[in-house]
């Protein structure tokens, strides 16, 4: 059975203890591990599939307690690199009412982005294994580099990539590098899970159904359009296949797509998908990948932060089985 690799930023969400206040006027903050691709190799492993986590932290207090919130959530970290040359990364966030965030991120540059090619070695890829990773870290740095290395890797080795853009506009000095880098990585993609949001951002098109076609270059194989609270539709080309979302009452939205894909991926694993069996396999089994991605990301709404509110796999199950 393979496994997930995660490459990309690790850092720390500091969520304010208030809520609907903007940023500037948040007085205190408790901290959260977080960083997209962390998210998701934490959701994959708590979900009971192996995840390593690929990426560079600094030799500091805060990449000491990232290491230690994903080595408890069963994520293998062997593969996490550590610096003097920069610091670990952080991101504040603030909470409207509605559990939506704002941003403001610190990091220029932070130690995930000097993670370099050389880090990466071939040999930890075999056939079966998911590579997933998302556009923060796709700035110009070492890092990008380290992506290329891994994709080709992974996909020589028979392997799958997944690609959440997971856009991030505040990181980028210029919104069309970041449309840039998504639309240059895209291609090399087997999976690629896009939010209503970021649709028109990364094609330029205003038709849902076009945009969506659109996203069907090189690799890509099926697309995952995630709709928040609605639910998410999983298109293969000419077929489409739509799921509905479960009501919760949301006190955090901060990792909740990274926990939809997070499960989406552990239900992959553990049906053994691989480049050549990958369409069969989520057009046999859509309704559960589906409906297990869904919960997920219900589910992470209901606590703060992203990896600290992930929900246990029996937690996914009943939420699952109450609809029913």
């Amino acid at each position: 059975m393979g496994k997930l690799f995660s490459i990309g930023e690790v850092l720390i969400d500091f969520i304010p203890l208030q809520k609907g206040v903007a940023l500037k006027d948040v007085i205190a903050f408790e901290r959260a591990p977080g960083g997209a691709p962390a998210n998701v190799a934490a959701a994959v492993a708590i979900y009971g599939q192996e995840a390593v986590m690929i990426s560079k932290l600094g030799n500091d207090a805060f990449g000491d307690f990232l290491v230690e919130k994903l080595v408890q959530a069963g994520v293998k970290t062997d593969k996490i690199y550590r610096t003097n040359d920069a610091n670990t990364a952080l991101a504040f966030v603030s909470l409207k009412e509605n559990g939506e965030r704002d941003f403001s991120f610190y990091r220029n540059p932070s130690a995930d982005l000097l993670l370099s090619e050389e880090e990466i070695e071939e040999t930890w890829f075999q056939a079966g294994d998911i590579l997933h990773f998302c556009s923060v870290d796709l700035v110009e740095s070492p890092m990008k580099q380290a992506h290329k290395k891994a994709i080709a890797a992974v996909s020589d080795a028979d392997g799958l990539v997944s690609f959440d853009p997971n856009v991030r506009l505040p990181l980028w000095k210029d919104p069309n590098d970041c449309r840039k880098a998504i639309l240059e990585f895209l291609p090399f993609a087997d999976i690629v899970k896009v939010s209503d949001e970021e649709l028109e951002f990364i094609t330029g098109i205003k038709n849902e159904s076009e945009a969506l076609q659109s996203l069907f270059i090189g690799n890509v194989k099926a697309v995952v359009y995630t709709k928040g609270a609605a639910g998410a539709d999983l298109i293969l080309n000419e077929q489409k296949f739509e799921s509905s979302g479960y009501s919760v009452e949301p006190i955090d939205t901060t990792g909740a797509g990274d926990a939809f894909i997070g499960g989406f991926l552990y239900k992959l694993l553990e049906l053994n998908a691989n480049p050549d069996n990958i369409e069969n396999v989520l057009r046999d089994h859509h309704t559960s990948i589906l409906q297990f991605a869904n919960a997920s990301g219900a589910l992470t709404t209901t606590g703060k932060g992203a990896i600290s509110a992930l929900p246990t796999n029996e937690e996914v199950m009943e939420l699952i089985r109450d609809r029913k």
